[in-house]
């Protein structure tokens, strides 16, 4: 007989005397009783079952707290979204609230200069201002339509704006009073000394011929003279923000204009036509 043969048949007697071996002692255990009287094979067995009755159980609840959470956990997340959807609504109704005060203020300001003024006025909105710093002009919705002509004065509630100077049907472009090509009669609203404003195409002006002799120090208010015949007298212009003397004149004055020109959104433009008021006589004590 080869060696493989007997060696198979060898495994072949091996597996049947375990088989015989576990067979007995499920016998034996089936006949034995424990302490409680119940067989030991039935006890094992129900050890058995119990074991994988507990991790049955624990494995469903896992389940089931893995669900729960998972559900939980995305009824947060919704939550979450919801209150999300809301703050952002809540900060556009208050951006939106905040910008509607800030409007009603400046008309409000805007209908307070139109009632205090004795001239004819009419409102204009800004719709659009120059591409470039070299020419410093606004837009405005009204035109000849509304009785627009050049050269009338623009006033915002602060002070002078400028003057009309290409007016169409239903709108016109305005020269700001700091363009480089812009100029107004003004006075120094203490002392009376009279000037001119010019524009430097930045933001501030200078005011020009000046008599030496004239009293100007930083903080007087600066008003339009009317001697130009656009700008009605007594409108503020700016305050003084700095001199220079050289000697017995003034080398330089400049202006802090009393409009911020950034943020102009409507404006008065002035009907009534303006005749020039007289110029002083230089000599003649105020």
């Amino acid at each position: 007989m080869s060696m493989p043969l007997l060696e198979q048949r060898r495994g072949g007697s091996a597996v049947l005397f375990v088989l015989v071996v576990v067979s007995q002692l499920i016998l034996i255990s089936a006949q034995v009783t424990s302490k409680s009287g119940r067989p030991v094979l039935q006890a094992v067995a129900f050890g058995l079952v119990a074991e994988v009755q507990k991790l049955g159980a624990g494995a469903v609840d896992v389940v089931t707290a893995t669900w729960s959470g998972y559900f939980d956990l995305r009824g947060i997340r919704d939550e979450n979204a919801q209150l999300r959807r809301e703050l952002a609504d809540a900060q556009i109704r208050l951006q939106q609230e905040r910008a509607l005060a800030q409007r009603s203020g400046e008309l409000a300001a805007l209908l307070d200069l139109r009632a205090r003024v004795t001239l004819e006025t009419t409102a204009a909105e800004v719709v659009a201002a120059a591409a470039t710093p070299d020419f410093r002009t606004i837009t405005i919705g009204k035109g000849t339509s509304a009785g627009l002509r050049p050269d009338m004065a623009v006033l915002a509630p602060e002070g002078v704006v400028g003057r009309v100077i290409v007016p169409s049907a239903r709108a016109a472009k305005v020269q700001l009073l700091i363009d480089r090509n812009a100029a107004a009669g003004a006075l120094i609203e203490r002392t009376r000394a009279q000037g001119v404003a010019m524009g430097t195409g930045e933001d501030r002006l200078r005011l020009d011929y000046v008599l030496g002799t004239a009293d100007v120090t930083v903080g007087d208010v600066v008003v339009t003279s009317g001697i130009d015949g656009i700008y009605p007298k007594g409108f503020v212009i700016g305050r003084v923000d700095y001199v220079e003397r050289a000697g017995n004149a003034y080398r330089e004055i400049r202006i802090q204009p009393a409009v911020d020109f950034t943020s102009l959104e409507e404006i008065l433009v002035v009907l009534t036509p303006q005749a020039p008021e007289p110029t002083p006589d230089p000599g003649a004590r105020p």
